[in-house]
């Protein structure tokens, strides 16, 4: 709810019903290969109306640092006792459960400890447009990153550790067949946000 540029973005609606946070759970129900959903949001007090709309959902919600996002992951991902981790940013509303499936599919099928539709990894780029970022990586990493991450940039935006240490963790990036790149399609902004609005009035 803290966010800088658009406070309280995840709680304003996208279609006049359903908030941009309601739609990111809903894209995500209809993932194959993804067994439980979890919203990890902060310990502040105004994040107490997240707590609430998320139950009322039936999804579990686990609250935690609000600047150390490494540790919140850590820290959540052990208590339900994950082995792997799919991270789904809650300001993206279009995220496409298809993407999702194929990049938990392909980090399955192969030995990776981190693996992205969204940085740069090597001779990869982003193809994707933004506010499809779909990110995995093992319990192990997460916990490699949260014993040895030092930097502020580190440890509040959770996966920077694993992508400036490739000697370390075993990683790729997953590209999309055509670069589509030059589309946003998150909520940073009030203009971002009556963009999806448009978007989904043309959504049935």
């Amino acid at each position: 709810m803290g966010s800088s540029r658009l406070p309280n973005k995840v709680l304003m609606k996208v279609n006049g019903e359903q908030t941009v946070l309601e739609h990111v759970i809903k894209q995500l129900s209809f993932c194959k290969s993804i067994g439980k959903i979890i919203v990890a949001t902060t310990n502040l007090k105004q994040d107490d109306v997240i707590e609430e709309l998320v139950k009322k959902l039936e999804i579990d919600v686990f609250r935690g640092d609000s600047s150390d996002v490494l540790d919140r992951y850590y820290q959540c991902a052990k208590k339900f006792s994950f082995s792997e981790i799919v991270r789904i940013t809650s300001d993206n509303p279009l995220i496409d459960y298809e993407i999702a499936d194929t990049v938990v599919k392909y980090f399955k099928s192969n030995d990776y400890d981190y693996i992205t539709t969204d940085l740069p990894l090597n001779t990869f780029h982003r193809t994707y447009p933004s506010g499809y970022s779909v990110e995995v990586f093992t319990f192990s990493a997460l916990e490699n990153a949260w014993e040895n991450a030092k930097l502020l940039s580190e440890r509040e935006h959770v996966t920077p550790y694993f992508y400036k240490n490739k000697e370390i963790f075993r990683q790729t990036s997953i590209e999309n067949s055509e670069d589509l790149s030059s589309f946003r399609c998150t909520v940073d902004t009030k203009y971002d946000l009556e963009l999806i609005q448009k978007i989904y009035l043309n959504i049935k």
